[in-house]
């Protein structure tokens, strides 16, 4: 398939083209049920402020004990931000754009530092990076607000 075909095909399946089954309606979920979901999944987005500007990173996480947790490198934007207890939001979602179908979930909540040995060891246990090199920082997500949506064809 050539590039302007693939674009074409793009183009026609995010503009109204639904298969003929129409939308899907978006269901608001109960925070249990979107915070399950969430730890069904392993990868989401770490959204912080970063030179007074919103800033997105994709990440793996865990969620542990109710609270969000990654990992971050030495020098990583979301250091600063996270070690002053700044409010970052984190996103992750299951889509099946075929059917357009599935859920997403959003949490908001203040970012802090692990620092205590222990709880550093056990995220460090949980926790493998997807991304080479060290990451030695660990960073926890409070949630404060958690947004669900699931995206369905059932009545």
């Amino acid at each position: 398939m050539s590039g302007d075909e693939s674009v074409r095909r793009h183009v026609m399946n995010t503009s109204g083209d639904h298969g003929g089954r129409g939308p899907a309606r978006m269901v608001e979920l109960p925070t249990a049920e979107a915070l399950r979901l969430l730890a069904g999944v392993a990868w989401g987005r770490v959204v912080f402020s970063h030179q007074a500007l919103p800033a997105v990173r994709p990440v793996n996480h865990i969620l542990d004990d109710g609270h969000i947790v990654i990992r971050a490198h030495s020098g990583a934007a979301v250091l600063d931000p996270a070690g002053s207890g700044a409010v970052f939001a984190y996103e992750a979602d299951q889509l099946d754009e075929t059917d357009r179908t599935g859920w997403s979930v959003i949490v908001t909540g203040t970012a802090t530092l692990v620092r205590h040995p222990d709880q550093l060891a056990r995220c460090e246990r949980l926790l493998h990076p997807w991304m080479d090199g060290a990451m030695e920082h660990v960073v926890r997500i409070s949630p404060d607000i958690v947004t669900g949506f699931r995206f369905t064809r059932e009545s």
